[in-house]
């Protein structure tokens, strides 16, 4: 089936992307993702990061971990709120973050923003209808092409 077929493709693509931006960066998209949300706005608190990613407050915590790990960020106590943590890039992170390829997700959004608004409907319909005959769940999710799960053992 046609569609199927598709699919897989679509899948193959952010798979083979994901590895190559791996090799290339040493970081995993959502580890990149984050990165390059702190770029934007700096100091940052984890739970602001969680709303801006859209993503678990957990989850950002666990990727920032290994991003404190390997020195791109680093967390600084709120000296009035202990219970604040700010969050932001080291110069090794900011260098990490401008040698790092462009994500597949960054070509899309230009490429898609590039669409008429009638084919950006279109598309965003047949999405919607391909996730509804795949009975996936209608959950709040982050905006990430990845196929992968956000920790990856080895990290």
């Amino acid at each position: 089936m046609a569609v199927l077929s598709t699919l897989r493709r679509i899948i193959r693509t952010i798979d083979q992307n994901e590895k190559e931006l791996s090799q290339l960066s040493g970081l995993t998209l959502p580890q990149l993702l984050i990165l390059q949300t702190l770029q934007a706005e700096q100091p940052m608190t984890t739970g602001t990061l969680a709303n801006r990613m859209d993503l678990a407050q957990a989850t950002v915590t666990s990727i920032l971990d290994r991003l404190e790990n390997k020195k791109l960020v680093e967390r600084q106590r709120n000296q009035l709120d202990k219970r604040k943590v700010w969050i932001q890039l080291t110069a090794d992170g900011v260098a990490r973050l401008n040698s790092a390829p462009d994500t597949l997700q960054s070509r899309f959004i230009e490429r898609f923003q590039n669409k008429k608004d009638w084919e950006q409907s279109l598309l965003i319909g047949s999405l919607e209808c391909i996730a509804e005959l795949l009975e996936a769940p209608d959950t709040r999710t982050a905006p990430m092409l990845d196929s992968g799960e956000l920790t990856r053992s080895g990290e």
